[in-house]
């Protein structure tokens, strides 16, 4: 089935709505955004992000794609994400959804 324009507007609200110093994995926005499978979040953010804080986005295990490392690495740096062997500390900083207000 193919994403509809609300699902890729919603994964867009969610990415965007990670305050700095937190993170979010692409599993955790599309549990919160009701999407089968992370790999949506993965193509969206591929296609639709450029003015999203897209370095907020990382993979399950904390590791930021091997493209994106080293840029990434170092914004999340920049807004205090601890960081230790290329991989960001999720129990440290990762950011549930439901602590979003109004959801």
């Amino acid at each position: 089935m193919p994403t509809s324009d609300a699902q890729i507007e919603l994964v867009r609200d969610l990415v965007a709505r990670i305050p700095p110093g937190r993170v979010a994995t692409y599993g955790d926005i599309a549990a919160a955004a009701g999407l089968s499978t992370p790999r949506t979040v993965g193509w969206i953010m591929r296609t639709d992000a450029a003015d999203l804080p897209w370095h907020r986005v990382i993979g399950a295990g904390g590791k930021p794609a091997a493209h994106l490392a080293h840029r990434q690495l170092r914004l999340l740096t920049e807004e205090g994400v601890p960081i230790r062997d290329g991989r960001v500390d999720l129990n440290a900083v990762r950011f549930r959804f439901a602590e979003l207000p109004d959801r």
